[in-house]
């Protein structure tokens, strides 16, 4: 059964899911009690997963290559996400 946390992380996680496909990316819920979002470009095929922390400044996002996103701005997240891995070189 989910605690608060993960109740709190996981709607963290969907609420980013839903602004992806309007930067072209694709993604996918994994991780059962322990939530993480798979992402990934099909133009590029790079992925990557997202992780969702809380920090004294609230919600942050992780993801390789030293990514990082606030829960607090979806939008720039989700831009962000696009340009890591719409890129042809990692960064």
């Amino acid at each position: 059964m989910a605690n608060g946390y993960t109740r709190e992380r996981r709607a963290h996680l969907e609420a980013l899911a839903e602004l992806l496909p309007k930067e072209g990316l694709v993604s996918r819920m994994v991780g059962g009690d322990d939530p993480v979002l798979w992402v990934w470009h099909p133009g590029t095929g790079r992925q990557t997963i997202i992780f969702a922390t809380p920090t004294a400044g609230g919600w942050e996002f992780l993801w390789s290559h030293g990514g990082r996103g606030s829960a607090g701005d979806l939008e720039r997240t989700a831009g962000a996400l696009r340009e890591t891995l719409g890129s042809t070189q990692l960064g």
